[in-house]
């Protein structure tokens, strides 16, 4: 079994913040963040309208991100998802500690505290976070025995929520395609198809007793495809535009989509990867369920073949996905 330090709830407890969770003073949130006054918000797309998919595209270009409404993902279904996901973490430490991810053995998988980040950035600080995340498709890299077999119906809920995103991501994948001139079937196929894979993960980020100075997760975009973020009703998501900060409002029923590395590269540019962080509260337990969209580690991703021209030359180099993940988790040049 991996050892498993004190968990970040534990901490939250305590009254104090360990000084290896204190962000750099030009990186902490109680600075410049930018707090709603009204003013520009990350597009909420409604996909029962038909202009859903030219306002998915707008958003991509200008804003990597975009909250979705009328989705089509029951809510039983996200209720389930929350449900047991809460409870997982309401589990004795001892319990949770029994998945803890292992990575020095191989083991990425599982649960995880106060992950670090690379020691080149911002000093290594720790983020306050507790987290749980495991594969849940295709099939053939899912590993079950990561999975818990308490609370019940763990694996019923992440299952369901799965299908539901699978459909989800072929639907954003089609208009992000055609938005780029691309038959609708294009970027699916590039990144590809029923070989996606899709990880879920639950993040826990507890009650804080200095906010101001940590973060649960600090700036960065995500490696993958795209993002399909499930909140609580707790607010602390942060995109960045234009130079500045901007709250992700809380919206019941919406989920947050956030375009990440790959679809900007395959479309060399056109689309924007969402920088974000996720702040913390000082009373209250913010929870997320994000599920990220990765093509297969043996994938070969670049500029797509009618995106990258005399006119317009490719900005990305192509290459295997995991090559990808190896160059960004390590901060070596792309």
């Amino acid at each position: 079994m991996a050892e498993v330090q004190q968990s970040v709830q534990a901490l939250s407890v305590s009254g104090a913040v360990p000084p290896e969770f204190v962000r750099l003073e030009h990186d902490q949130p109680g600075g410049a963040t930018f707090q709603d006054t009204g003013l520009e918000e990350a597009p909420v797309i409604d996909m029962s309208k038909p202009d859903c998919g030219s306002r998915m595209v707008e958003a991509a270009m200008e804003w990597g991100s975009f909250q979705v409404v009328n989705h089509g993902v029951p809510a039983a279904a996200v209720a389930e998802l929350q449900s047991v996901g809460r409870a997982f973490f309401a589990l004795p430490q001892e319990e949770k500690d029994r998945y803890a991810a292992d990575p020095a053995s191989g083991r990425i998988e599982g649960y995880g505290v106060g992950t670090r980040a690379p020691r080149r950035n911002l000093a290594g600080k720790k983020m306050w976070a507790d987290y749980f995340y495991h594969y849940v498709a295709p099939q053939a890299i899912v590993n079950h025995d990561i999975w818990p077999n308490n609370p019940a119906g763990y694996r019923e809920a992440n299952e369901e929520y799965c299908r539901h995103m699978q459909r989800l991501t072929r639907e954003m994948f089609e208009h992000l395609s055609t938005g780029l001139g691309l038959e609708k079937g294009a970027m699916s196929e590039a990144f590809g198809g029923d070989e996606l894979v899709l990880l879920q993960k639950i993040n826990s980020y507890p009650p804080c007793p200095q906010p101001d100075v940590v973060l649960g997760v600090g700036s960065h975009t995500d490696m993958c495809t795209l993002t399909i973020l499930l909140p609580n009703d707790v607010s602390g998501l942060q995109v960045f535009k234009d130079g500045r900060w901007h709250d992700v409002k809380y919206i019941p029923g919406a989920l947050v989509v956030l375009i990440a590395d790959q679809i900007e590269i395959l479309s060399n540019g056109r689309y924007k990867a969402g920088m974000h962080r996720a702040m913390v509260n000082k009373e209250k337990t913010r929870m997320s369920w994000p599920v990220f969209v990765e093509p297969p580690r043996e994938l070969v991703v670049g500029p797509h073949q009618l995106l990258a021209t005399d006119d317009n030359p490719a900005k990305y180099k192509a290459k295997k996905y995991k090559d990808y993940q190896y160059c960004k988790i390590n901060l070596l040049p792309q």
